[in-house]
């Protein structure tokens, strides 16, 4: 992702007018951190643990009944030809489908697809418990407020349903309660989003 110098502050122009910051709730559940949770022989209730090994408690977001786990966020799924991955779509927000995407090749963390999206955004909680490291400041528009900024940071990989991109930089976005995968990730896919899963078809 190019970024571009403002006044000394980097700029993130891919997120103008593209982050939906009142997107509703954050969607975690145990399936969702096999290895990010503590386990229930280890701490009762519903928890993430980060990289420094503190843990966070998210027993008030954790239930929610309108998430259906799939069995696997990174298979792909039966039928798939070569070159083509799919995603189950494990739910919908506001028409927006979400999937599960896996962070590093070792954190899954639900995630929103917008076509209209070019830049990756994730959250504060996601930032945390990957171990972000703030590389900068970005400015971008939101719905309600013009030039606002946001810390950015690096992502090592980010894989949904086989479909994988590398070296991404992110805005963290204070508030933002569900994070928003961009064209900076899927941009050498061609995508389609179907009733229950988004293929992702390389561009040959």
């Amino acid at each position: 992702m190019n970024n571009h110098s403002i006044n000394g502050k980097s700029h993130f122009p891919s997120l103008v007018q593209t982050i939906p910051i009142t997107v509703g709730l954050l969607v975690v559940s145990a399936a969702f951190y096999p290895q990010g949770l503590a386990t229930a022989q280890e701490q009762p209730g519903c928890f993430a643990r980060t990289r420094s090994g503190r843990l966070i408690n998210l027993n008030q977001i954790c239930n929610f009944p309108e998430v259906v786990t799939p069995p696997s966020g990174t298979a792909v799924l039966p039928g798939a030809a070569a070159g083509v991955y799919q995603a189950p779509i494990i739910r919908r927000h506001q028409g927006i489908p979400v999937v599960l995407a896996t962070f590093n090749d070792s954190q899954p963390f639900p995630m929103m697809i917008d076509t209209g999206a070019s830049g990756t955004v994730i959250t504060p909680l996601m930032a945390e418990v990957l171990g972000v490291v703030r590389t900068g400041r970005g400015l971008a528009n939101t719905p309600s407020e013009q030039n606002v900024e946001f810390d950015l940071g690096e992502i090592i990989s980010i894989e949904v349903g086989g479909a994988m991109a590398s070296n991404l930089t992110v805005a963290i976005a204070p508030a933002l309660e569900v994070g928003l995968l961009g064209q900076d990730f899927f941009g050498q896919y061609d995508v389609t989003i179907r009733e229950d899963v988004i293929e992702f078809r390389t561009r040959g």
